[in-house]
């Protein structure tokens, strides 16, 4: 999907950001997007591309691995700058650079709360599952600057529409009172990511994201509101993240942190990052370039003996340290307001 089929010419202003149109007509399509530099330290040297979408619940394709059909991503890009992340190639899809172009070049879907509540009451939409924080992080820095998350979670919260969270940022506790909302009427589910525990690996490989121990507060404030929460342990990073004492320090971590379950996913390099990661790799530990060359040699994904290993290993430690499957509810539904009391009188019974 290309730009142009995202944008539309309009879009808000802010008076107090330096702002323009986006001049290269062939890329942007004339007059189509608001790019936007805020100039604060918090954001500097991101730009931001506000765009007012067409469209924002995303079929899944059917080759894909996910366990979801639907998705929604209010943001492309993401400040969290992980150096393995896999969604890094989508950013060619826009003819933007999949490395630090990835990092600081934010689309921001400045309408997605209108459309997604437009297309919830469609009568072509079935109330399927919705999965979020699937591509890039829906909780990301620029979360709080455009706060799209409250109006998406209102509108699933309003047609009982189940739906999920993946993120790594603790800015969904800005959120917890609509998602305790949404709990009452139709499933939540939560996840958080944390592939390590390790402060070193953090600093390196997702610089722009909260620490781990942050991260683990965020499944902790979820679990005491009564939210259950799972943690992806994502990704186990061969060779840096994988010995054995630090799958322990990390499900250990977890498990105290009160996670309903732990799901580990051994790293993997799809095109654009597995490029990006690899110059990473190159200029922080040279010595491990031939291993990945030979690991990762038949493809995007580590061979299945070592995912199966590791996989193995997680759910030992888990069984271990008392981290449980996660299980979900039955969907509720929304509650209908109290009938007014009737006076009493003849029963007829009714087929509805």
């Amino acid at each position: 999907m290309r730009w142009e089929n995202l944008t539309d010419p309009t879009g808000p202003t802010d008076d107090r950001a330096d702002h323009g149109r986006a001049p290269d007509a062939a890329l942007f399509g004339a007059d189509a997007v608001v790019r936007r530099t805020v100039d604060t330290p918090e954001f500097a040297g991101v730009t931001f591309h506000e765009i007012r979408a067409r469209s924002i619940v995303n079929r899944v394709p059917g080759a894909s691995r996910m366990p979801f059909e639907w998705t929604v991503n209010p943001y492309r890009g993401c400040t969290h700058a992980c150096v393995y992340c896999f969604a890094r190639n989508t950013h060619s899809y826009l003819d933007l650079d999949t490395g630090l172009g990835f990092d600081s070049q934010i689309v921001v879907k400045v309408n997605a709360p209108q459309l997604l509540r437009g297309h919830l009451a469609s009568r072509r939409w079935h109330g399927d599952h919705i999965a979020m924080g699937t591509n890039v992080d829906c909780y990301q820095r620029a979360e709080g600057r455009y706060r799209l998350m409250p109006g998406i979670i209102e509108a699933l919260r309003d047609h009982a529409n189940p739906f999920s969270i993946l993120t790594k940022g603790t800015l969904i506790l800005r959120d917890l009172p609509l998602l305790r909302q949404a709990a009452d009427v139709t499933d939540v589910g939560i996840s958080v990511s944390v592939g390590f525990v390790d402060q070193e690996l953090w600093r390196t490989v997702e610089p722009g994201t909260p620490a781990p121990e942050r991260r683990l507060d965020v499944v902790r404030a979820l679990t005491d509101a009564g939210i259950g929460c799972g943690v992806l342990m994502a990704p186990v990073i061969p060779f840096l993240g994988d010995h054995p004492d630090q799958l322990r320090a990390t499900v250990r971590a977890v498990a105290r942190a009160g996670a309903t379950s732990v799901t580990p996913l051994v790293l993997h390099l799809r095109p654009g990052a597995r490029e990006w990661f690899m110059t990473w790799l190159g200029r922080h530990h040279p010595y491990l370039v031939r291993r990945y060359e030979r690991l990762y040699a038949e493809g995007a994904y580590a061979p299945k003996w070592y995912q199966r290993r590791v996989t193995r290993q997680v759910h030992e430690l888990a069984e271990e340290f008392g981290i449980g499957p996660s299980r979900a509810g039955a969907a509720r539904r929304v509650r209908a307001a109290a009938p007014a009391p009737v006076e009493p009188g003849p029963t007829q019974l009714s087929l509805l």
